[in-house]
């Protein structure tokens, strides 16, 4: 059996990620350790990589933020890609997803593991319903053999974690289709998956052969993350019957994959209602055995069209809050257009602040450190020091050394406030 960091971690040692992750972390090394041994955390980090910097997911560690690029059909340069990676990474973002389904989709994916030494993942069955949308005209052609080729070409190019929608099941869909749902699917990967079942009357062939899958991802370390195939597309929708169905399946295929040493998580999310936002990632970690929740969103209602970054800041700090470890970044028109390096700067910002607001509310210590001294710079006047501790440091470009140097114009309490503090 290949080794993995699960499999590193049970058997009593530790692997030089694990080191790096403690330190990065400011967590002992004993505490990762059992973490990843436990499948409660995860680390990204492929086999073959070498020009990366590993991060973990997972319980008890700071709060990740991921953002999506790629190309599309409308939209397809490899050099507007390695811009986005260049601001996602100046603007904070901890991992990468290459989503491409435009042209030169092998190019785009090899060229963005070599650029960024930021963990990169991807979603296979876009590729393969592209070309064989492109070849045969019809999803229903896609072919078992054609889905496992390419994600195993990705594994080998580097990839860190793939995205695929294993736990969509006949009975999953079966739900669906009763319960007569307002927005049925929005997932473009479970979209892909359901219509080839419709038509061929056939099991997903990805949980059909979980066992070869996970044969595969093994041999690379690659993190598997369960898609949420049934993730809701509008409030109307959220955590009903069929993405119950789905969770269920999803615990069956964590277990399955820890016991055979791959590395796991699930994704979530979606549109949820405020009020749904805590029973509902409470409940998928009770499903899946507390396995490390990659959430997109949660988008928290549906009228906010073109600000998709402040519903889902909104939503991922509460779901960050209550058990979420991987936030997914909002452009601020997510289904309207094609992202911008200044749409994904703003997407980022507010998944950065969401985490930040999670993991201090949990009183993680890296988070407390950072806002007690954003505070004491504030009162002493100290603009490097804010610089420093600001989520987005460029907001204070703008700012003239001349007015750095003067005290608050919005109150005029400069001469007061000393006063008070000499007072008390």
């Amino acid at each position: 059996m290949n080794t993995t960091q699960i499999i590193e971690a049970r058997s009593g040692a530790v692997t030089d990620e694990m080191y790096v992750i403690a330190r990065m972390e400011g967590k002992d090394i004993e505490y990762i350790r059992e973490k990843v041994a436990s499948g409660r955390v995860v680390i990204l980090k492929n086999n073959l990589r070498t020009n990366s910097t590993p991060i973990a997911i997972g319980e008890g560690l700071k709060v990740k933020v991921n953002v999506n690029i790629g190309t599309t059909n409308k939209k397809s340069t490899i050099d507007e890609e390695i811009d986005k990676v260049r601001i996602s990474e100046q603007a904070g973002a901890d991992a990468l997803m290459d989503l491409s389904t435009g042209s030169y989709i092998d190019d785009t994916r090899t060229s963005i593991i070599q650029t960024s030494h930021l963990p990169v993942g991807t979603c296979p069955i876009y590729q393969t319903g592209k070309n064989t949308l492109d070849k045969h005209k019809n999803i229903a052609k896609l072919s078992k053999e054609k889905m496992f080729s390419d994600i195993e070409k990705h594994c080998k190019d580097g990839v860190d974690f793939i995205t695929v929608h294993c736990a969509l099941t006949r009975f999953a869909l079966m739900q669906l289709q009763q319960q007569k749902r307002l927005m049925g699917i929005v997932s473009k990967g479970g979209a892909m998956l359901a219509c080839w079942m419709e038509a061929t009357r056939k099991e997903n062939p990805l949980y059909e052969n979980f066992d070869e899958l996970l044969d595969l991802l093994r041999s690379y370390d690659v993190v598997l993350s369960i898609g949420s195939a049934l993730r809701p597309g509008c409030t109307q929708d959220s955590f009903d019957r069929a993405q119950s169905a789905e969770t269920i399946v999803m615990g069956e295929l964590v277990k399955r994959a820890r016991e055979t040493g791959v590395q796991v998580m699930v994704e979530g999310g979606g549109h949820i209602p405020l009020d749904k936002i805590i029973p509902t990632v409470k409940t998928i970690k009770e499903y899946t055995d507390f396995a490390p929740l990659f959430i997109h969103g949660p988008i928290v209602c549906d009228c906010a069209i073109g600000y998709d970054h402040i519903t889902g800041a909104i939503g991922s700090s509460l779901a960050a809050y209550s058990g979420a470890n991987f936030i997914c970044s909002s452009r601020p028109m997510e289904c309207l257009e094609s992202a911008t390096t200044v749409h994904i700067k703003n997407g980022i910002t507010a998944a950065k602040i969401s985490a930040q607001s999670a993991d201090l509310a949990q009183e993680e210590e890296n988070a407390v450190k950072r806002n007690k001294e954003i505070a004491i710079a504030k009162t002493e006047y100290d603009w490097k020091k804010q610089t420093e501790n600001s989520i987005d440091a460029t907001v204070f470009d703008g700012i003239s050394p001349a007015k750095k140097k003067k005290p608050c114009t919005m109150c005029g309490a400069y001469c007061s406030m000393k006063s008070f503090k000499k007072v008390n």
